[in-house]
């Protein structure tokens, strides 16, 4: 399907991938699930079959109406033209799950979103760039995102499965995955701490003087894309307790 190179998304090929992708997932049949840049409906169609309710955001309204036609018939699908950026996720019922193929340029700001709201999901799966996933990942075996910092606290996250290009149309220049993320029943740290520890992670990312003022001796000689999970709890830990936070 062509679109405005203002919304960069490469399309699953067909149903059966995205039944494949959703039988790598959680979703059940007692399922919410919500389906991200739902283009026309191929992602849509797999969670029809597999949760009890689809909502699925369209932003683009030329994609939307193909959308609307493929899903015309599906009796538990939501269809919604909108931008998610600003769709506000406290009207989904609790414990919801996320199934997607997002635009590739809007997955850090998607995943923030999803990971940060009051009502966040119980699980997200989405197509990423295998590079990009890999740096969501808090580990010693890769160079770790800001972002992932922020989101290990209070998600369990990795790879499912790789994807081939040709899965896709048009097929990516990248690699993809299909990627998962699953809400800790009881986060590392406090929820109420998300924010200020979410701020604290910027700037440790940030500003090298702020990082070395803040990471203790011990982790002075590393950078904060070395870090493994446990290292920012301790880190994190050790400036509450020393109210050294600014």
């Amino acid at each position: 399907m062509a679109r405005e190179h203002r919304i960069s998304q490469n399309f699953l090929r067909s149903p059966r991938i995205a039944l494949m992708l959703v039988g790598h997932s959680n979703v059940r049949k007692r399922d919410f699930t919500l389906d991200i840049g739902a283009g026309s409906g191929v992602f849509t169609y797999a969670l029809s079959k597999k949760s009890a309710q689809v909502l699925a955001i369209e932003f683009d309204r030329e994609t939307f109406k193909k959308l609307q036609n493929n899903t015309k018939n599906l009796e538990n699908v939501e269809v919604l033209c909108a931008d998610f950026l600003r769709f506000n996720l406290s009207k989904l019922p609790k414990n919801y799950k996320v199934c997607a193929n997002i635009p590739f340029h809007l997955s850090s700001p998607i995943i923030q979103k999803l990971t940060v709201a009051q009502n966040s999901p119980k699980s997200i799966y989405l197509i990423l760039q295998k590079q990009f996933a890999r740096k969501l990942i808090v580990s010693d075996k890769n160079f770790t995102s800001a972002l992932g910092v922020k989101t290990f606290p209070f998600f369990e996250s990795k790879i499912k499965k790789p994807l081939q290009k040709s899965d896709f149309t048009p097929p990516p220049a990248v690699e993809t995955v299909f990627f998962e993320m699953k809400r800790r029943e009881t986060p590392l740290i406090p929820l109420e701490e998300q924010p200020e520890f979410n701020n604290f992670i910027d700037k440790m990312f940030s500003t090298s003087d702020f990082y070395k003022q803040n990471c203790g001796l011990k982790f002075r000689t590393k950078k904060p894309s070395e870090l493994k999970g446990k290292d920012w709890i301790e880190i994190w830990q050790f400036n509450k307790n020393s109210d050294k936070i600014e």
